[in-house]
């Protein structure tokens, strides 16, 4: 028999329009493989919306904040309904690009250098932050909003005439702002599939611009993926034990993407994990997975089939 699953997306996120297309995908998928599948758009009532449907598993299709951060998994959690992707502390810590990189470079990982600093910080003496910014990190850099997705806030900065106005975009999205040098070099994303986990091929990302940014990433012919990378073989292994150790290292479970800067030696530096993936038409995992011979809807029944594993 067929499970019941719920399929959460939407939310009130920055990424909301994106999870409703990832919420919409995944559901068109389950009703292929003949599974009672009903969507639920993430809200107050979203508690006894699950208790009066009843799944079997929740599929959890949100992006950012109040989803991909820990909290609807410990509302799960309470409800005792299995979800797909990782627990409370991985989404959470996933979710926090500078606790992710404490736990990366504690597990060996390469992760690039990088300064935070807060809006109390910058309301206090925004000439000292900026500045000491600028001696740690230098330009070219890339200022990013801790804990946003989908590149929402973020700027890459190769004038200093830039930097202020870049801080200034991404402490509208976050009270804490990251300043991370920029690695020069060939982008790629690593997935990472399943309970027992395994690489997926190596994707380099080909953009029409200087910048994979959220206009580049879901708008069509703005970015090609290339699978496997255009990198020697051993930078690819690299690059895969890279992104596993990176996702064992924050205890992940089922899934997750890990983005890569491979430089010009082959050294591979993890940027950030993303612990939902995007499911879009033009997201980087289906294509990683199709790549390993999962079609969507199986790709889709796996994830459900490892949700429903006991950790």
């Amino acid at each position: 028999m067929k499970k019941r699953v719920a399929v959460l997306m939407g939310g009130r996120s920055a990424e909301r329009d994106i999870s409703l297309l990832t919420g919409e995908q995944i559901y068109q998928a389950l009703l292929e493989k003949e599974y009672e599948a009903f969507k639920i758009d993430l809200d107050e009532n979203v508690a006894e919306d699950l208790l009066r449907l009843k799944p079997d598993v929740v599929f959890i299709a949100l992006h950012g904040r109040f989803g991909e951060d820990g909290t609807v998994q410990g509302l799960l959690e309470i409800l005792g309904l299995p979800y797909t992707g990782s627990g409370v502390m991985a989404s959470s810590i996933g979710i926090n690009k500078a606790m992710s990189k404490k736990l990366f470079q504690a597990a060996g990982v390469s992760t690039p250098p990088y300064k935070l600093f807060c809006t109390r910080d910058y309301a206090e003496d925004s000439a000292e932050v900026l500045a000491g910014s600028l001696r740690t990190i230098g330009i070219p850099c890339v200022v990013k909003p801790v804990s946003e997705g989908s590149t929402i806030g973020m700027s890459l900065v190769r004038r200093e005439e830039d930097f202020i106005e870049a801080v200034e975009r991404a402490l509208e999205h976050d009270s804490e702002v990251m300043v991370e040098r920029l690695v020069e070099g060939v982008e790629i994303t690593v997935g990472i599939l399943g309970n027992d986990p395994i690489a997926l091929p190596t994707l380099e990302i080909e953009t029409e611009t200087d910048f994979f940014d959220y206009e580049t990433k879901y708008t069509t012919g703005m970015s090609r993926h290339i699978i496997p990378a255009r990198l020697p073989e051993d930078q690819q292994w690299r690059a895969q034990e890279a992104a596993l150790r990176a996702h064992n290292a924050i205890g992940c479970r089922g899934f997750s993407r890990v983005d890569i800067i491979v430089d010009k030696e082959g050294t591979p530096h993890v940027l950030e994990i993303n612990t939902i993936p995007g499911m879009t038409s033009l997201s980087l995992f289906p294509d990683a997975a199709r790549a390993a011979g999962y079609e969507f809807p199986e790709l889709i029944s796996y994830l459900i089939e490892q949700a429903l594993e006991k950790p």
